[in-house]
């Protein structure tokens, strides 16, 4: 009965958790499903094509984020008012960005796309500011339904690359959000000049950490080809689903560091539960996915070492929470870079060695790094503020 009253207990004190988890989980599950389904249907040459062009609009769509979502969730929940002035910003660096990438690649969907890309990330990012879980959820459930009926559709009667257009229609939902916030705070450049120094770092963080999410992508295609960019990025998909509790919890843990309120608990919880998952996959997956994708014969020999990076990921997240609501984004800026720079040099060595076991190596070991870095950085700032 004490254990049960533990259980109830705990369930009480992390409502608002379990609405992020909820909207997080469903989400996940549709979204990793259309993808799924889209690289079963596709096979590595036509659904690498695809995530080449979705890393083009990715790094894009970083590079105008001059008002990350950390940075609007932080500010949001101590009741800063510079949302509108970030947004502004953003914009124009966007469409700017658009015009660039058009020119470019003459592709009209990839500049939809990066203006897409934006939305979810501002939104959210004042969404979770304010602590309204519920309608985060209502949200992502939203777009991930749309992405998957208009991505189907899209695929069955215009081809494959018809995806990207689906895609960038399933996040207007969120321009809603972003306009009423427009509408309910002043633009105040003075305010932004106070505040440069948190919103610049986290602004380069945001581009380092593209660095590692997206660019990726355009290299190995070059120097790999398509194919093993299909399996690398079925590989991270999994991955994004194997880590879907710690992302949930960092978006919960966020806004809650940043007011100030205790969440070691809900830490310790997390990192226990990334272990048991990153076992679980490393047993598990390579069973189920000669199954699920037969086409994909070699992402089996990636994923063992893929299981393992939910573990210092897990970790990173909960102490750049922590870093980021102390405003010391600093650190985190220098987590990152050492990441990156530790994840190119293996990728351009050990991928072309080694295919897609170097690749998943080099991750998991710059995803170590990070984590090592971030969890020092905030033992030495705890260590000189007593």
């Amino acid at each position: 009965m004490h254990f049960w009253d533990k259980i109830t207990d705990f369930a009480k004190e992390n409502q608002n958790l379990a609405k992020i988890g909820v909207g997080d989980i469903l989400g996940t599950g549709i979204a990793s499903f259309f993808w799924f389904y889209i690289a079963a249907s596709m096979g590595p040459e036509n659904y690498g094509e695809i995530q080449y062009f979705l890393g083009i609009a990715g790094i894009a769509q970083i590079f105008s984020l001059f008002g990350t979502s950390q940075v609007l969730t932080v500010y949001t929940a101590k009741n800063v008012k510079i949302q509108s002035t970030l947004i502004f910003i953003s914009l124009i660096l966007g469409a700017i960005s658009v015009l660039i990438t058009m020119i470019i690649f003459s592709k009209f969907d990839i500049g939809f796309l990066i203006i897409a890309f934006m939305l979810p990330e501002i939104a959210n990012g004042i969404i979770l500011g304010k602590k309204c879980f519920s309608k985060y959820s209502k949200l992502l459930l939203l777009q991930k339904l749309l992405l998957f009926s208009l991505g189907i559709s899209f695929y069955h009667f215009f081809g494959f690359e018809s995806i990207l257009f689906a895609l960038a229609l399933s996040y207007l939902p969120y321009s809603k959000i972003i306009y009423s916030e427009i509408q309910s705070t002043k633009i105040n450049f003075g305010l932004l000049q106070e505040k440069k120094g948190f919103v610049f770092n986290n602004y380069i963080i945001m581009i380092s950490s593209a660095v590692n999410g997206q660019l990726d992508k355009l290299i190995i295609a070059p120097l790999l080809g398509f194919s093993l960019l299909g399996e690398y990025a079925l590989i991270l998909q999994i991955i994004a689903g194997l880590t879907i509790i710690s992302a949930i919890v960092y978006k919960y843990i966020l806004p809650q560091d940043s007011s100030g309120q205790i969440t070691t608990k809900l830490k310790r919880i997390s990192i226990l539960v990334s272990i048991v998952i990153a076992f679980l996959g490393m047993t598990v997956l390579p069973l189920i996915i000669p199954y699920l994708f037969p086409k994909f014969e070699h992402v089996i020999d990636g994923i063992r070492f893929a299981s393992f990076v939910v573990i210092p990921i897990t970790i990173s997240m909960l102490y750049i929470s922590k870093l980021l609501a102390s405003e010391k984004s600093r650190f985190v800026l220098i987590s990152n870079m050492i990441s990156t720079g530790i994840f190119f040099i293996g990728f351009i060595t050990l991928g072309p060695l080694f295919g897609i076991v170097g690749l998943v190596s080099v991750l998991l070991i710059s995803s170590s790094v990070q984590a090592l870095v971030v969890v020092i950085a905030t033992k030495y700032i705890e260590k000189t503020s007593t």
